[in-house]
């Protein structure tokens, strides 16, 4: 009886450690991206455009039912404090593997993101990325607001 409610605490208090680590960040302007730098107004051209994707992100899910699974196969090696130590080993351990699982299934899953390299009226030269280009082509001149290059 003691074992159960040793588990049943392991479990409760990986599950809030790792739920604290999860990221629920979303992006900002809509889903567009941008270097803080280049929040304010400006005129510039566009040097270069270049394609990247970002990466796959995880919620938390995939490292508390790792743990969980881990715990409980733990659970089942030795006795006394040597199944305490497994117990905690296999939560650990599920953890990790179930979140870079969630991490792979959701390698799929990113989006295209666009690098706008721009040289400013002033010489100076910014970097914004963003979700998508439009009728952007380099060359072009454009306007940058908020973070956000427009064609003019």
């Amino acid at each position: 009886m003691k074992s159960t409610q040793t588990i049943a605490a392991l479990v409760v208090a990986a599950s809030a450690v790792l739920g604290g680590c999860a990221s629920t960040t979303q992006p900002a302007n809509n889903g567009s991206y941008s270097n803080p730098v280049s929040a304010s107004a400006g005129y510039g051209t566009i040097e270069s455009i270049q394609v990247t994707r970002s990466e796959g992100q995880t919620n938390g899910t995939g490292a508390v039912v790792g743990g969980i699974v881990g715990a409980l196969v733990g659970n089942q090696v030795g006795s006394g404090s040597g199944r305490t130590a497994a117990t905690v080993a296999g939560a650990v351990g599920g953890a990790v593997v179930g979140n870079k699982v969630e991490a792979n299934r959701n390698a799929g899953s990113g989006q295209d993101l666009y690098q706008i390299n721009v040289r400013l009226e002033n010489g100076e030269t910014r970097t914004i990325v963003q979700d998508s280009v439009y009728d952007l082509r380099v060359g072009n001149r454009v306007r940058l607001v908020d973070g956000r290059v427009y064609r003019y």
